[in-house]
Order: structure tokens, then C-alpha cells, then sequence
């Protein structure tokens, strides 16, 4: 069979086509790697390591977290815990204190967990620690500031980052820190 001398381009065409898409579509099919994860999620769990709330016993959460789409984008990257200001504000796990002053003129204070790639932040604050300090579950880091909040009433923001990653701080929460109320034994029926 012969090729017309007019298709001789095409063919030629089509087979430099083919051998320039050809390695691109079988490093393609090679690749292990799944999509990259969503903002604000990460591949690893948060540990429910928290030993205490950063406000009160069971804060009321005036809004919660909201991870944004894309990285630049809108969302709630925390949340605000309702608390009077003045408050004490605690650590919520052992760790270091990353920072502590004024970002944007808000109070914040940052703890690195011990132990792990994660950091907690609290804003509007006014500290009572200084960086590098070692903190401990529960201990007072700073006190709600006046002014300063985004929330209609006083408040606290509580983040939660692993590297430049925004996560629910929530999670941090032990299921017996997150439930409401004291654990209650009920009767046995028929027994003395």
C-alpha cells in the first residue's frame, strides 16, 4: 500500500504529536501521588492531647471553625470562645511559648505542643509569658484583653497550625473535655 504524497505531512504530524504526549501521559499513569490535600486539612490526625479549655470549663463557641477553600480565601481559621475580658487565658497542652506580643495591635500568644509540629494560638491577649518559656496543661498564659476582639462580645480566638496549616482546635479536646457535664451514675434497678 502507498502513501499519497499529500498525507506524508499528516502522518508525520501526528506521529511527532504522538511521541511528544507519550511520555507525558506515561509519567502520568506512573504517578503515586494523589491530589494535594484541602486547605486546612492535613494528612496527619491532630492528637486529642488538651488537658484543659483556654477559657473556663466549657466555653460557649461563638463560631467555629471554617477552613477556607484555597489558602488565600475566606474562612475562620479558629475559634472564638465567649469569655468576659480580664478572663484568664491557659495553655491547653505542655509546650513552649513561640510568641507573645502585638500582631495587627491584638495581643497573641503561641505555644509549640511538646512533642509535636503543632502550635496553638490565643488572641486578643495580653501575656503573662515571655518567649521560650515553658508552659504546662492549664497554666495561665496571658488574661482576655479589653478592646481588640472580632467577636460581637468579648472573646478569645483559639487556633490550632501545624506548620503554615490551619486545623480545628477542637480536636485537640479529649472526648471528656468536650461533652457537657460531670459523668452521673444512674440506679441499678433491684438491687439493694
Amino acid at each position: 500500500m502507498r502513501t499519497r504524497r499529500r498525507d506524508r505531512p499528516v502522518h508525520a504530524a501526528l506521529a511527532l504529536l504522538l511521541a511528544l504526549l507519550l511520555p507525558l501521559l506515561t509519567c502520568a499513569a506512573r504517578a503515586d501521588d494523589g491530589p494535594p490535600p484541602a486547605p486546612g486539612v492535613s494528612p496527619l490526625p491532630v492528637p486529642a492531647m488538651a488537658r484543659a479549655w483556654p477559657v473556663g470549663s466549657h466555653p460557649l463557641v461563638l463560631r467555629g471553625w471554617e477552613p477556607p477553600p484555597t489558602p488565600y480565601a475566606r474562612g475562620h481559621r479558629g475559634v472564638d470562645l465567649a469569655t468576659p475580658a480580664g478572663a484568664p487565658v491557659r495553655a491547653v497542652a505542655a509546650g513552649r511559648v513561640s510568641f507573645a506580643g502585638k500582631v495587627a495591635g491584638r495581643g497573641v500568644v503561641a505555644v509549640e505542643l511538646t512533642g509535636t509540629d503543632l502550635r496553638t494560638t490565643y488572641e486578643p491577649v495580653s501575656a503573662t509569658v515571655k518567649k521560650g518559656e515553658e508552659v504546662e496543661p492549664g497554666e495561665v498564659v496571658g488574661t482576655v484583653e479589653i478592646t481588640g476582639s472580632h467577636c460581637a462580645t468579648a472573646c478569645v480566638h483559639w487556633g490550632l497550625l501545624r506548620g503554615e496549616v490551619y486545623l480545628n482546635p477542637l480536636e485537640l479536646l479529649p472526648p471528656w473535655l468536650l461533652n457537657r457535664g460531670p459523668s452521673r451514675l444512674l440506679p441499678v434497678l433491684g438491687v439493694p
